[in-house]
């Protein structure tokens, strides 16, 4: 079959690690032709590429810059994708017929694009549901609920809904939500369909693990709590600035790894507050990251206590798949503390709580039993949720049934 892909994550490489680049590569392996349209952001001073390979097709869109920028250009990059890779695709794409398009949020502006391929080719539809727009932005407060920008965004949403013949939702709290608050949609278009990986089998010596320490310049008898990934808003990372300063338990000792719009900030707080408990490292190559991620102890998740819709970040996987327990403070709306307890490889604390951060902090280090227990279970939650092939085989079964 023919399979459209439209993505707002830069994929250079089918063969990159990642969870689009994941499912696409799936695909592929499965005897598919896939075609994945993608972003080049104008800071790359690159134009429109239509890249066709032997296996597959790469149509990267020239576009506004997305990421580490301000609310106002990501906004005009939102509204001008839908043109861009409309064009795009009419351009580039006129000779080939889809069977399938499948797309993931955000952004919720695919929609010309949806509509034509659907209406060309008579293509079923399947939307990945990553992100509830624009409700999200209402909680970070970065548009209000009553605002002429929310109810713009608001119908594009519906369409995007409407369009789609299924939705697969990242867990059950992610399901119920869009049911809530969108009675338009029957129950029998949703389906679970989460965040997937192809994973990594790391299994590294006591005495490699010591020498990455050592590269990093990480003590080698500390507990290592790693928050890694996107760090803005969402995040809450006040929260855990504010941990790390007051924190108590002199065998932990904190790792923060990425980038993101709140990157600086944290990087300033740790120049002024000179801790020695903690390592801030801008965001490294997937290869490099997972094996430092490997040395690591605890992962963390936070998410915002303004959230009302259930986010579950795509951290947990790398998390789980580098066999690490998980604390995760989050808002009151997401299941994913609730899954990961009842997998009995981590803990769930409400954000803002810092004295249930301290205490489980404090029991992971001194109960190694149950320490090693969560390792075990956090590997085998990934191989019973987040395999790739769950997100495949949730995909394929209704366009083979349509066939």
């Amino acid at each position: 079959m023919n399979i459209l892909f439209l993505t707002f994550t830069k994929i250079d490489d089918i063969n990159e690690r990642g969870i689009y680049s994941d499912l696409a590569r799936i695909f592929k392996k499965k005897g598919h032709h896939i075609t994945i349209v993608c972003p080049v952001e104008r800071r790359e001073k690159s134009k429109t590429q239509f890249i066709k390979k032997e296996s597959y097709s790469l149509l990267r869109v020239w576009g506004f810059n997305y990421r580490n920028t301000n609310i106002l250009e990501k906004t005009l990059g939102f509204f001008a994708t839908e043109y861009q890779y409309y064009h795009s695709v009419k351009k580039h794409l006129k000779a080939t017929k889809f069977d399938l398009i499948f797309y993931s949020t955000p952004p919720i502006t695919f929609l010309k694009t949806i509509n034509y391929i659907k209406k060309r080719d008579n293509a079923f539809t399947y939307l990945l549901l990553k992100d509830i727009f624009p409700q999200n932005a209402v909680d970070l407060k970065y548009i209000k609920k009553n605002s002429l920008m929310y109810h713009i965004f608001r119908e594009k949403e519906k369409k995007l809904y409407d369009v789609s013949d299924m939705i697969g939702c990242m867990s059950q709290a992610n399901m119920d939500y869009i049911l809530e608050n969108n009675t338009s949609i029957k129950k029998s278009k949703l389906e679970i369909n989460p965040n997937s990986i192809e994973p990594l089998h790391i299994n590294i010596s006591d005495d490699r693990k010591i020498e990455i320490r050592q590269k990093y310049k990480i003590p080698e008898d500390k507990m290592v709590i790693v928050f890694s990934g996107n760090c803005g808003k969402p995040q809450g990372i006040d929260f855990l600035l504010n941990f790390i300063k007051k924190n108590t338990n002199t065998n932990a000792f904190f790792l923060i790894v990425g980038d993101g719009t709140e990157f600086k900030k944290i990087k300033n707080w740790h120049t002024q507050s000179k801790l020695l408990n903690v390592l801030i490292l801008n965001k490294l190559q997937k290869k490099e990251f997972d094996e430092l991620l490997s040395a690591c102890d605890v992962g963390l998740i936070l998410l915002s206590k303004d959230f009302t819709i259930p986010n579950f970040p795509q951290r947990l996987l790398s998390y789980l798949e580098m066999h690490l327990p998980v604390i995760a403070a989050t808002d009151t709306a997401t299941d994913v503390g609730n899954i990961i307890e009842e997998a009995n490889c981590g803990y769930k604390i409400n954000f803002g709580d810092s004295e249930a951060f301290q205490q489980k902090i404090e029991y992971l280090y001194n109960n190694s039993e149950t320490f090693h227990e969560m390792k075990k279970n956090s590997w085998k939650l990934l191989n019973d949720k987040y395999l790739v092939n769950v997100s495949y085989q949730a995909i394929i079964k209704h366009i083979e049934s349509k066939m």
